[in-house]
Formats: C-alpha cells, sequence, structure tokens
C-alpha cells in the first residue's frame, strides 16, 4: 500500500499564484498600521503580522506580501482581523493612543445623577441658606395667635366679673348703708330698699320670668313694679345673661390658650397677660375720662347702646329710681372701673418682662460659666 501523506501536505502548503508577479515586491508591509512604529505602540500580535508580512520564512518559498482581508498569525497562535475600511483604522489608531495615554478607551456615558453633584453659584448658595436661617429662626403661628386673643379677652373677662361683684346683694347692703348714700324721699326704708332691691338683683341672675317682680306687691296691696318697669328689668336680664354666658365662654377659651401656650410657648401666657393689662388700662382710663367729663352723657349713650328709646326713662316715684338712684349708678361704675384697674396693675407687675423672667440672667450665668470653663482650659 503507497502511502500518500508526503503528498497530502506538500499539496497543503499555499502556493503562490501562477499569474501574481512578486518580482517587484519591496519588504515594507503593505499597509501602515503594520509598521512597528506607526503608532507610537504596537500589540503583540500587530508586531507579529508585521514581520511575518515584511520577510517570508526561509525555504517556504513565499514571498513578503499577503493580499488585503489577510489574516496575519502572531506568535502566539492567534488571529488578528485587519480593518477593512480607513475608517475602522482611524478608530482602531484612536483607540490604541487613549490606551497609551493611560485613559480608559470604552466609552462610559456620565451618571443621571452627575448634574447633583455641580456646586451652584455663590449667590444661590448664600440665598438658600439665608431662606434655612429664616425659616429656622422664624416663630409658629399658632402661639402669636394664642397670645394676640389671650391679652383681647383678658380686659373684656375682667370687667364682666367686675359687673357679676357689683351686681350682688353684697353691693347693695354696701351701698345702702355707707355714709351719705341718698335716701329715699317717698317712705322706703334702708330694711325696704334692701328687700326690694334684692329681688330685682336676684332677678337678673335667675332663670324666673317677669312675674317674679311683676307679683310683688307693697304693704297696702299696690304693685311694686309697673308694667314699664318691668318690661325694662326683662331687657337687662336678657343683656346681663347674655353678658354673663358671654364670660364663661372667654374664660374657657383663655384657659384653652394658657394651656397651649403653657406647652408651646416659653414664656406666652406672660406675654399675653402683659400686653392685657396694658390693653385695660388703656381702655379704663379711657372710658374713665369720659365718665368724669359728662357723665349724664355716658350714662345716656350706654342705655341707647343696649335698650330701646324711651324703654329705660323713668319717673322719680317710680320703684327702680327710688331703689336705684343716679348716685346708685355714680359707684356702681366707679367699683366696677376700681376693680378693673387694681386686676390689671396686679397682673401688670406680675408679668412685667424683667431679666430673670426673659430668660437672660440664665443665658448670662451660661455665659459666664463657659467663659470661667474656657478659661481654665486655657491655664
Amino acid at each position: 500500500m503507497k502511502d500518500e501523506t508526503p503528498a497530502r501536505a506538500k499539496s497543503a502548503e499555499p502556493q503562490p499564484e501562477p499569474l501574481l508577479d512578486t518580482s517587484g515586491d519591496s519588504d515594507e508591509p503593505a499597509f501602515s498600521w503594520l509598521t512597528p512604529g506607526g503608532s507610537g505602540s504596537s500589540t503583540a500580535g500587530g508586531t507579529a503580522a508585521a514581520t511575518a508580512a515584511g520577510s517570508g520564512t526561509p525555504g517556504s518559498g513565499r514571498t513578503g506580501s499577503r493580499p488585503a482581508g489577510a489574516h496575519a498569525t502572531g506568535h502566539d497562535g492567534d488571529d488578528a482581523a485587519q480593518p477593512e475600511s480607513r475608517a475602522d483604522r482611524k478608530a482602531a489608531e484612536a483607540a490604541v493612543e487613549r490606551s497609551g495615554d493611560g485613559s480608559s478607551a470604552v466609552f462610559k456615558e456620565p451618571l443621571p445623577t452627575s448634574a447633583l453633584h455641580v456646586r451652584p453659584p455663590e449667590e444661590e448658595v448664600e440665598r438658600r441658606n439665608a431662606q434655612r436661617e429664616s425659616a429656622a429662626n422664624a416663630k409658629p403661628v399658632a402661639p402669636r395667635v394664642m397670645q394676640v386673643l389671650l391679652a383681647v379677652f383678658f380686659p373684656l373677662v375682667l370687667v364682666i366679673l367686675a359687673v357679676r361683684a357689683v351686681a350682688s346683694p353684697l353691693f347693695l347692703w354696701v351701698e345702702y348703708n355707707r355714709p351719705g348714700f341718698p335716701g329715699d324721699g317717698y317712705g322706703f326704708s334702708t330694711e325696704d330698699r334692701m328687700t326690694y332691691g334684692s329681688y330685682a338683683v336676684d332677678y337678673l341672675s335667675n332663670w324666673a320670668g317677669p312675674r317674679y317682680l311683676g307679683d310683688l306687691v307693697h304693704r297696702g296691696g299696690d304693685k311694686l313694679f309697673k308694667d314699664g318697669e318691668v318690661s325694662h328689668m326683662a331687657d337687662v336680664k336678657l343683656v346681663i345673661l347674655s353678658t354673663f354666658g358671654a364670660g364663661v365662654l372667654l374664660v374657657l377659651l383663655s384657659i384653652i390658650a394658657v394651656l397651649y401656650l403653657r406647652r408651646r410657648s416659653a414664656g406666652g401666657v406672660r406675654r399675653g397677660l402683659f400686653a392685657g393689662s396694658i390693653i385695660t388700662l388703656v381702655l379704663i382710663l379711657g372710658l374713665g375720662t369720659l365718665a368724669v367729663l359728662g357723665w349724664q352723657q355716658f350714662f345716656t349713650e350706654f342705655h341707647r347702646i343696649f335698650f330701646a328709646d324711651g324703654s329705660w326713662t323713668f319717673s322719680l316715684e317710680d320703684t327702680l329710681i327710688r331703689l336705684f338712684p343716679g348716685q346708685f349708678w355714680i359707684d356702681a361704675g366707679m367699683v366696677i372701673a376700681g376693680l378693673v384697674l387694681l386686676a390689671a396693675l396686679v397682673t401688670l407687675i406680675l408679668t412685667w418682662p424683667t431679666r430673670r423672667r426673659r430668660g437672660l440672667v440664665k443665658e448670662a450665668r451660661g455665659a459666664v460659666q463657659e467663659e470661667r470653663e474656657a478659661a481654665a482650659d486655657q491655664a
């Protein structure tokens, strides 16, 4: 049997093309990118390809040039594909240059949040810092509203409490028994005044109807109060009960404001009461001045606010005038003003914004303590 192995191996070797004249070829590489120093640096595969293309293997009978599109085999046995166009060669050269500069040849898209790392202008930074500082230093609105309500409610509550103190049998007894109070020229004794006047005062604060006063009679059997007097006392009772009801509501709201300020605002109760006492003093001094300058005009205008014209004027012989003469209302006004003025002055003194109440003493002591500690540390 004939061995054909050498023949197969011999036929497997590449043979030069019969129509290709290679006598004029030089040893230079066919492409500039195959030059070893063309790009400043070359890979192992590119060096091997240039060497193989520049000189043929002795005894192989091959020339140093290869057709375009042929593969160059390096010493490591890997095949490197040649670029097929000029654009591909330029891209390969740019990639090699970037790798030579030490930077990555792979394009990396910036992160979506990369703009967050850009610092805004200094003016914008200062504006934002100022806004944050003002927001941190701004006081809440609710405590201020509660302080204003407490300051407004305070004088009203004081006036209503003073009116309640005057509309009592105790004040009647003091008035009828004080020296200089005018007597009744139509026959009422002090005991009669105290008895009949107590009925009138009790009617203002109870829930009885007009018959409570309309059914009262003298010793002789005549009605004590006329129909016009009973009607006026019914109007007075409506005003008094409404005032007392409003006073109870204001007291409840004031208590809520005090409880809220004690929890949410340090010193808020003190500031609210201090402002309320100042408002009270201004009102009392203003109204007192008007009353002193013209009491009759002040008394008339006061009744016109709450009662219809003609419903509150009576003759000197009527029971209401005999029980409550003009001097009684002057004394009542003075007592109301005095009680309100006294309460406002006491509140003003107790809530006066001293250094200790404002916390400045503690701050000064803390600053002194810090200075002493700093001096001790330095020593």
